[in-house]
Order: structure tokens, then sequence, then C-alpha cells
């Protein structure tokens, strides 16, 4: 009987899910590029299943959203580590300076590499001796103004460039983001849009199998993302303080999903967090750690993220913030 009237609650949720994230969306798989570009950076936002643009407010904002670099009461630098599924390395650093009480810029740069990989033809599977890479780079300039106590507004430039083998796609797009505190206690909401741009294609002529000679490449659009992020802090004092956050990710090559995400925090000296990611292919628990020392030129702070995969296996951040007096 129990297991019935269980059942019989689940129903409307499950409806309710089915609503909010149609299969359809799927459809839209595989229709942009630079799919480097998605990547998280940071192990305080990747623990908390990148629930974050409603709570960046250091040096990352300049991925997750610009408007939160308007809260920084210092400069920072930050660099992230991240051991991507398959073997794959993916690079953050990312710098922001104050210009006044309400004006913060900053820059960033984001590589993406891997090891060479030979080259394999019909007639010889196992090599032919030679080897090509791939990787990519983003350069960014980024600017956030405090409009008001409680409303900043923030902006991206960025440049990236794609590398396969002799083949090469260029790009300029931008990110826009807004983050708004409610003033009912510590709740606020954020929105941002990521990699807005036009089409991209590659440059460049390959030889393929038997002279044939192609230049002529089909172009796609970037990886635009659309989120709208809440976050409140549940438990606050002066020892302990629990962070909440909800995210919904609207991507234009993929189905609607939603991030949860969470952070304990100990004197604001150490960190636990967690996180889960709905409605996303492969992906699902995320956690972490992260502490903070207090020196006397510089805060450091040392964040971890484990990332878990149904298939790919798994992905491991590491990031460390220096905030500058």
């Amino acid at each position: 009987m129990k297991k019935l009237i269980a059942i019989i609650l689940l129903l409307p949720l499950i409806k309710i899910e089915a609503q909010l994230f149609p299969t359809l969306g799927g459809q839209r798989a595989g229709i942009s590029t630079a799919q480097f570009l998605k990547i998280g950076v940071g192990g305080r936002a990747a623990a908390m299943g990148d629930a974050f643009i409603s709570i960046a407010d250091d040096a990352s904002s300049l991925y997750w959203n610009p408007a939160g670099m308007a809260y920084m009461n210092r400069n920072e630098i930050m660099f992230s580590h991240n051991e991507w599924v398959a073997d794959i390395k993916h690079e953050f650093l990312g710098a922001a300076y104050r210009l006044s009480a309400n004006d913060v810029v900053g820059v960033s740069f984001i590589s993406l590499h891997m090891d060479d990989m030979p080259v394999t033809t019909e007639v010889m599977p196992f090599g032919t001796g030679e080897y090509f890479s791939v990787g990519d780079i983003a350069i960014s300039v980024s600017y956030s103004r405090k409009m008001t106590e409680q409303f900043s507004f923030g902006g991206t430039i960025r440049y990236i460039e794609e590398t396969l083998d002799k083949l090469k796609m260029r790009g300029i797009m931008i990110d826009l983001g807004t983050l708004y505190w409610t003033g009912l206690g510590s709740s606020r909401f954020a929105v941002a849009i990521t990699n807005f741009g036009n089409e991209l294609a590659p440059d460049g002529d390959v030889i393929l199998f038997g002279g044939r000679k192609k230049s002529d490449w089909q172009s796609f659009s970037p990886p635009t993302m659309f989120r709208i992020g809440f976050a409140f802090e549940p438990i606050q004092n002066n020892n302990h303080r629990l962070t909440a956050s909800a995210q919904l990710n609207h991507p234009n090559d993929n189905s609607e999903n939603v991030s949860f995400g969470f952070e304990y925090s100990w004197n604001s000296l150490a960190f636990l967090r967690g996180g889960y990611k709905l409605n996303v292919d492969e992906q699902d628990f995320t956690f972490g750690a992260g502490f903070r020392v207090p020196l006397s030129i510089a805060d450091v702070t040392v964040d971890y993220a484990y990332s878990g995969f149904e298939r790919l296996g798994s992905a491991h951040r590491f990031s460390i913030l220096l905030g500058l007096y």
C-alpha cells in the first residue's frame, strides 16, 4: 500500500519533469562547434554541479558570469587545471583588477590540449609514421560594473581558435551577465548568456586519400548557452555557512537541463561541496572540497572537484585562487 501511495505521489513530478525537459531537445545535439567552451572552470564551481552563475564573485566570474566580478573586494588571480575524459587536459588562467569601487576589468585564457595522435589511412590503419595535433584556445577581456548596491552588469569579448591538424577555425564571441541581490536575506538571482556569435567554419586545405583536395567546409554556430540561476544561504552565522543554488540551463545544441549545488563553509577556511545535474547526458553527481590559507601578502584558496560520468569515467579539477591585498 505504501509503495502504491508513493507512486501516485511521484506521478505529477514525473509529468512536470517531462514537460520541463522535452527529449526532442536532444535532436539539437551536434549542431554547434567549439565544444571546449562548455567545459566549466574552477574546483568550486565544478563541485557544485556548475550551478554557479548566481554565486560567482571571484576571478572565476570571468568564465561563469562577468557581472559577479563587481562584488570582488580585492584583485584576484586564478588558475584551474582539469583532467578531463579521454586524456584531455583543460586549463584556465584568469586575473581580475579593481579599477574603482564599482568597476572591475579582467582577462582570461583557456586552453584545451592532448597528446599528438598518429595519422592513419585506409591502407595504413596502424599509422603512416606521421602525427597530427588537436588543440583549442580562447582569450577573453571582461568588464563589470556595480550599477547599485544590489545590481551589477558585466560583459566579455572572447577570441577563440580551434586547430585540427592543418585546419584552423577562428571567431569572436561575447558573454553578457547580470546579478541581482533581492534584499530578502541573502537571496540573489542571475541571468547570463555566453558564447554568442556568428557561425564559424574552418580554414585550410586537406589532401584526402587518392590525392583529392578539400577546401570547402560547413559552418556551425557557437555553443551559445542561456542560464538563469538562484542562490541563498539557509544557514549563516559567525562560524557556519550553507549556500544552496539552482540553475536552469538552455543550450542551443541540446535539451534544457537543471543543476543543483550546495557549499558548506566552516569559518570561511574549510569547504565541502556537492552538486547534481538533471537531464544531462553522461553526467550526474559532483562533489569536492577546498581550504583557504590567509597569508600576509595574499589569501590562497585551493579547491578540488570530482565529476562522475556514466560511461566515460571521471574528471578531476584542481584550482588555486590568489586574493591580492
